[in-house]
Parts: C-alpha cells; sequence; structure tokens
C-alpha cells in the first residue's frame, strides 16, 4: 500500500486537491463516467482503486481488464488495483475528497469514518447526466472515416497517371528536407453537452464535459510534413507561457527540429473551439497581431540561412498575426532563389486580412476563393480568370484555389506565357466533421509531392486526398505516409 501512495504522489506533482474513488467497475458505462466527471471536477487529481479479484464476489471480470476499462477514461489520473479495504487506504493517503456514488449516502460507510479521521470531506453524488461518449469522443478525434472518401476516377485517367504513380510519389517524400515557417497555433476542442436555452436571456447554454489540445497553425504543416516522411526543420514564435511548453512536446514527439523564438510581447497564439454534436458553436481567439521585432527577424533570418543548406522545399504557412514581416518574407524568398530551393505559400485570411500575393516567385500558392479575391481586389471575376489573376501577380507556378464543399480548382501555367490549363477536382469527404485542417494537409502534401518530381495534376490529386482524410477527424493530428498509402489502396 505505501508503495502505491508513493507513486501517486510522485505522479500528482504536488497537487493537493486529491480525489479518491473505488469500486468494481465491472463494464466501464455512462454511469461510471459521470461518476468519474464529477470526481474529477471536485479537485486537481483523480485517483480510483479497481478492487482486486479477492477483494470482492461481485466482480465479473479479471482485475486487468476492469483496470484497463478504468485507465482508458479521460478524467482518470491514476488507477491501480486496489487490494486492501478502502477505508484502510484512506486513512494512509488522505484525499482532500472521497467520491461515492449517490446510492450508498444512506448506507452506513466505513468511509466515512476514515476521512472524518484526518479532516477530508465524503462526497455523494452520481454525476450529472450526460448522453456523451468519452470513448467515442477520443474515436471522433483520432480515427479516419475511410468509408466517407470517394476518389474521381476520370481524373488520373484524364491527366495520365494511376494510383501507383501516386504510391511512387509518397515513397519518393521519404527524407525531403523541408523548412516550413509561420505562425504557431494551438487549438482547443471544448465538447460540451448542450442544456438548451438560458431562462434569463437568449443564450445558448452549454456545460463542457472534454477539452483536447492539438498544435495548429504552421506547426500542423510542420508535423504533417514530418508523418509524410520528410526531415522536417521549423521556424516559429511563442509566448513564454504554458502552450509554448505544450507546443515544443508535441513538436518533438512528432520528431519536427523545432526553432522557437519566444516573444515577450505576444502569448502563445491560441484558438478556443466550442463543440456540441459535431458542431462548432463559438471560437474564441487569443492573439497579439503586432509584427514581431527587427531582433527577431534577424535570429530567424541568421538561423534558417543554415538551416536551408540541402534544403528542396520552404514552405510559408501565414496566418497574418505579425509572424511574417514583408521585409522578412523578401529576404527568405531571396535565400531560396539563390539556392534553388522550391516555395510553396498559403496566408489565410479567415477572422483577418493577408494577401497570399506577397508571397512571390513560388511554385504553389494554395488559396480560398476569397483569399484569392483580397489578393487581387478582384469581387466578380470567373474562378479561372481570378486565379490567372492571382497567379500572375504574384508570379506563381502553380495556383490550387480551395472551393469548400465545391471542391479545387487547379490553375497552372503553361511554356507558353499566354496560355494556361485549368481542371477541376470535386471535394473528396462526402461528409467532413472537421474543416479547419483541410487547408494545411493540402499544403504540406501538395507542396512536397511537386517537390519530389510530381506534376501538379498528380500533386492535386493527392493534396486532395490528404485533405479528405484530414476532414475524417476533429482536431488536427498529423497524418502519415501510411494513411495516405491506405486511402490510396482503397
Amino acid at each position: 500500500m505505501l508503495r502505491t501512495i508513493r507513486e501517486i504522489k510522485k505522479h500528482s506533482m504536488g497537487k493537493k486537491k486529491t480525489v479518491f474513488v473505488s469500486g468494481n467497475f465491472n463494464v466501464i458505462h455512462p454511469g461510471h463516467l459521470r461518476l468519474l466527471r464529477f470526481a474529477k471536477q471536485c479537485g486537481d487529481f483523480l485517483v480510483v482503486g479497481v478492487h482486486a479479484d479477492q477483494a470482492n464476489s461481485l466482480t465479473l471480470l479479471p482485475e486487468n481488464l476492469r483496470l484497463e476499462g478504468v485507465q482508458a477514461t479521460n478524467w482518470v489520473d491514476y488507477a491501480f488495483i486496489l487490494k486492501d479495504p478502502p477505508e484502510e487506504f484512506i486513512r494512509k493517503f488522505k484525499p482532500k475528497f472521497v467520491v461515492m456514488g449517490q446510492e450508498h449516502e444512506k448506507e452506513i460507510n466505513a468511509e466515512r469514518a476514515a476521512v472524518e479521521s484526518y479532516g477530508g470531506k465524503l462526497v455523494f453524488s452520481s454525476g450529472e447526466v450526460s448522453f456523451s461518449s468519452l470513448n467515442l469522443l477520443r474515436d471522433e478525434f483520432k480515427n479516419l472515416n475511410f468509408s466517407s472518401i470517394v476518389k474521381p476516377k476520370d481524373f488520373p485517367g484524364r491527366h495520365g497517371f494511376s494510383l501507383s504513380d501516386l504510391r511512387k510519389i509518397i515513397e519518393k517524400m521519404k527524407g525531403l528536407r523541408i523548412v516550413v515557417i509561420g505562425e504557431t497555433i494551438v487549438d482547443e476542442y471544448i465538447t460540451c453537452d448542450p442544456l438548451g436555452m438560458s431562462q434569463e436571456d437568449p443564450t445558448i447554454a452549454v456545460t463542457p464535459i472534454a477539452k483536447n489540445r492539438f498544435v495548429g497553425g504552421a506547426g500542423i504543416v510542420a508535423a504533417h510534413a514530418r508523418g509524410f516522411g520528410g526531415d522536417v526543420h521549423f521556424f516559429s514564435i511563442v509566448g513564454k507561457d504554458p502552450s509554448a511548453e505544450l507546443v515544443r512536446t508535441h513538436l518533438k514527439e512528432h520528431g519536427v527540429n523545432a526553432h522557437l523564438y519566444e516573444d515577450d510581447s505576444r502569448p502563445t497564439i491560441r484558438k478556443e473551439r466550442f463543440r456540441a454534436h459535431g458542431k462548432t458553436l463559438l471560437r474564441v481567439n487569443h492573439f497579439h497581431q503586432h509584427p514581431i521585432s527587427k531582433d527577431i527577424q534577424k535570429r530567424i533570418l541568421k538561423d534558417l540561412s543554415e538551416a536551408l543548406e540541402d534544403t528542396k522545399l520552404l514552405i510559408f504557412s501565414d496566418f497574418n498575426y505579425g509572424c511574417l514581416p514583408q521585409p522578412l518574407v523578401d529576404e527568405i524568398i531571396a535565400l531560396c532563389q539563390a539556392k534553388d530551393i522550391m516555395i510553396a505559400a498559403d496566408s489565410q485570411s479567415s477572422s483577418q486580412v493577408g494577401y497570399v500575393s506577397r508571397f512571390h516567385d513560388t511554385l504553389l500558392l494554395t488559396p480560398t476563393e476569397r483569399e484569392a479575391r483580397i489578393a487581387t481586389g478582384d469581387f466578380n471575376a470567373g474562378l479561372v480568370v481570378l486565379a490567372e489573376m492571382l497567379r500572375t501577380k504574384a508570379s506563381a507556378k502553380n495556383v490550387l484555389l480551395t472551393l469548400g464543399s465545391e471542391g479545387l480548382l487547379i490553375h497552372t501555367a503553361t511554356s507558353s506565357k499566354e496560355t494556361w490549363h485549368t481542371d477541376r477536382l470535386p471535394a473528396m469527404n462526402t461528409a467532413p466533421k472537421d474543416v479547419s485542417g483541410a487547408g494545411d494537409s493540402l499544403l504540406t502534401c501538395s507542396s512536397m509531392a511537386l517537390a519530389v518530381g510530381a506534376n501538379i495534376w498528380q500533386a492535386a490529386y493527392l493534396g486532395s486526398i490528404a485533405a479528405a482524410c484530414q476532414l475524417s477527424r476533429i482536431g488536427n493530428i498529423p497524418l502519415t505516409a501510411n494513411e495516405l498509402l491506405m486511402e490510396i489502396k482503397s
């Protein structure tokens, strides 16, 4: 028992409000989830004791399986096999709160005397009613739904390539040296249960039940590139805050070589998305939008110049929050031109305004229609004319104009300066779950394909498959080459 308590204290890292729950947990059901969620809300660190097989005749499953079920829930910080009577463990461990189901309140509880002996508190509750299964929510974030992806068969034939050609392109991506630069964003997905309309004012009332945090923005572009097999160096700005530590840990776990520059004048950009029943109800952005200092620009340029040695591709992933001032962009482009490095760029303008055309002389631009119209100042031209206007203004070789549910317009220059080729790909995912990460995966996959020798038609098709895969789950989870290969084979 004492060894277990020492282990718990090691994992809790000094958190004072510990909460303890014990039980058989034969099969984890919604009632258990409600109880554990309530217990977690009572303190900072939730410990669960799963009764050992010999300790209770009411156990139906082996203790190791019951323990695995408890450990798989989001709310539990530490779970173990409890071989001693609960009251004896409580006296030794001395948790701040002990939580028991409401049905035990009228019984004689040995736990009460144990808790009161050191001034703790015994709480009875079965938790609030919630019809959201946390395990299903986890699947929604992680699992790809390939059944919703439909690949057009006529496009490859029209442009003279096969799916086996795409598999070869993916194989060539392994080891490709890439530099990614742009804003890092921490995306927080707060899943809620909708309670209904407030009776005090016309406001939708919700209660949060789970939070998932991801590294987004240019960070997910770097992680995608690594997942596709690239050797990735990532340059970005963070604040001095816990979100910055999350970014560092996340990128290290995914094998990205991160060059993160702390800026005292801004927090790490953070976006909260409140969701219910698969829909986003509200997004709250936390950021400062002023340009980074000239001193930081000089440091980035010096380090990036060294990283560009043997680099084949540089990706600008711009969100217009001040990380990429124009003088810095121009100097980076000049460096790439001197070293014959391919450039791809995206400049997102959803709630903010930016000009994707400022990334000039690129191999690839991937704007939305709105971003293209902002960059050209034309809100009336047809799509093909719009794409050509942007391509000409930015001196770009290729433009992939993203059209949401209408798919993708591919626009490329020919050897003759007076002509161009255009084609369209429909949206491949027929049941998207989360549209926020599609553009990042398209940019990453398409530009990497071009960098290893694919033509624009092959690159657009592969990028569209990557975007469709990303749309199949919620949150910015990096895609992998194996996931692309699985979808191509299906």
